[in-house]
């Protein structure tokens, strides 16, 4: 069965492509430094951060020390991880496989 997102909508969908468009690090910098702010920017970075450590089986003590981030918002990106959509999980075996793939660009 296909995944049906409760944020799906042409408008998402056009932004979604436009960001799996991007080729490189620097059309992502670019690209997003254009679209959000400073702030977005560093807080979806963050949670992403958040849920790697937290794949890599660090406590919310070692997290919250690495990141600065509140145990509150450790939880929700922790629930988030173990029980939503999977995007985390998904995004973060991806990384992890090209990590392991010499050559890989």
């Amino acid at each position: 069965m296909a995944y049906k997102s409760k944020f799906r909508s042409p408008e998402t969908d056009t932004f979604f492509e436009a960001v799996l468009s991007l080729q490189n690090a620097e059309e992502c910098y670019r690209f997003f430094e254009d679209v959000s702010t400073v702030n977005e920017l560093r807080a979806l970075s963050q949670r992403f951060f958040i849920a790697k450590l937290l794949s890599e089986g660090k406590t919310y003590q070692e997290i919250e020390r690495l990141t600065k981030a509140s145990t509150a918002t450790i939880s929700r990106i922790n629930k988030c991880y173990r029980y939503g959509a999977e995007g985390y999980v998904t995004a973060i075996k991806h990384l992890s496989d090209r990590l392991l793939t010499p050559g890989k660009e």
